[in-house]
């Protein structure tokens, strides 16, 4: 058996990859797939392919073109989802904020400098047209940092997956104020250059596992009721998110990924652009 790590998020996303390994599709195969949950997100796992913590992650596609960019030895094997990802923005539910315009000049909670919660504040800034040399952060680490931060008052509001913060607004915790969708597919699925040079039969193994599972993911008898117990979600808010989004078995196009460098660049969140063969596998 071949040990394999890969990391990623703990969210309704990835439970193909879940399915695949308690169903035993990775070990047929002889490939011990070693899952590890990183609820810290894009910034964290970023770390973590840097210093050769684990071989493959389930990652955002901004975040890990700005690692990229920034040095880390690491290439995008594949799209994995191809629709955008819904990042709600939320306040802390006892707060004053009624609308998106009155978090004009107020301090964004962040998970980490360079993930998804970090750079998609300066897309939520830029479509409101405040000046984003104004924004100001507050690092929370994760989910529950964030209702710690909001409702302390250390920050005023957060970023985080629509449907996995849904169910802190139906309680009461924090507010729902907007929706900002990713200009582009969410989730890409990366190696360490280390890894992808020396494992490309075993990585054809476990594409053609992974593919075979998300293609036909929606298909799978009550696959909306299993997501919404595992996650703790309301089986309509499942449906909704199920609707929204694609699984995708194809590498990422150029053209996306030359928008995503653009994009970056016009709004001074990296230094410079990387031709598209330094980047995908």
């Amino acid at each position: 058996m071949k040990t394999v790590r890969i990391i990623g998020v703990p969210e309704h996303f990835n439970l193909p990859w879940h399915l695949a390994i308690e169903e035993g599709a990775f070990e047929e195969r002889g490939i011990n797939l070693e899952w590890t949950e990183v609820p810290e997100g894009t910034g964290r796992m970023s770390e973590m392919l840097k210093k050769n913590d684990t071989d493959l992650a389930i990652i955002l596609t901004e975040g890990i073109v700005k690692s990229i960019t920034e040095g880390n030895a690491v290439k995008i094997i594949q799209e994995y989802i191809a629709s955008p990802l819904l990042w709600g923005i939320h306040a802390d539910a006892k707060s004053s904020f009624t609308s998106l315009n009155d978090l004009k000049g107020t301090t964004a909670a962040i998970s980490r400098y360079g993930s998804g919660s970090h750079l998609m504040s300066y897309v939520q800034a830029t479509e409101m047209g405040w000046d984003t040399k104004n924004l100001k952060f507050e690092l929370v680490n994760n989910l529950d940092g964030a209702v710690e931060g909001l409702s302390s008052g250390n920050a005023d509001y957060f970023m985080w997956e629509r449907f996995t913060t849904k169910p802190l607004v139906d309680s009461g915790v924090f507010k729902h104020l907007g929706n900002c969708p990713t200009p582009w597919p969410c989730f890409v699925l990366v190696g360490t250059d280390s890894f992808l040079k020396e494992n490309e039969g075993l990585l054809n193994h476990i594409l053609e596992i992974i593919n075979m599972y998300t293609v036909e993911f929606k298909q799978i008898p009550s696959i909306d009721a299993t997501l919404a117990n595992r996650y703790h979600q309301k089986l309509e808010d499942i449906q909704e998110w199920l609707q929204l989004t694609e699984w995708s078995q194809k590498q990422l196009p150029e053209s996306t990924l030359i928008k995503v460098q653009q994009t970056l660049m016009e709004l001074n969140l990296i230094e410079k652009e990387l031709p598209v063969s330094q980047i995908l596998k």
